[in-house]
């Protein structure tokens, strides 16, 4: 039972599931970021899916002076509890390279 303005946290399809956590501690760059915590670090997107969102993807990182993309400081598609907003934003990715191929057609 709950009191008066608790909300119930209920659990996320994909928590406690194997597909959905995955960690290399074999691998020569565990962990690739540093300050991670080893024993919550996802390796499942290693190469994070949403850098091409851009400034949209959620997470913490810079542009460098040549325009690159840094996201040497971001953990986020590397933290367990993160796996359901990575995939949440396939979507919007989908979408992406959909206007992408549309925008290359008009030519």
């Amino acid at each position: 039972m709950y009191r008066k303005g608790e909300q119930r946290m209920e659990k996320q399809y994909w928590e406690d599931k194997e597909y959905s956590f995955f960690s290399h501690k074999k691998c020569e760059y565990f962990p690739c970021h540093k300050g991670a915590n080893p024993d919550d670090f996802n390796c499942l997107f290693c190469y994070c899916p949403l850098y091409a969102l851009g400034d949209k993807c959620g997470g913490n990182f810079r542009y460098t002076d040549s325009g690159i993309k840094d996201c040497t400081n971001c953990q986020l598609p590397h933290k367990r509890k993160n796996y359901g907003y990575v995939t949440g934003k396939y979507r919007e990715l989908a979408d992406m390279m959909k206007k992408i191929k549309e925008d290359e057609n008009k030519f």
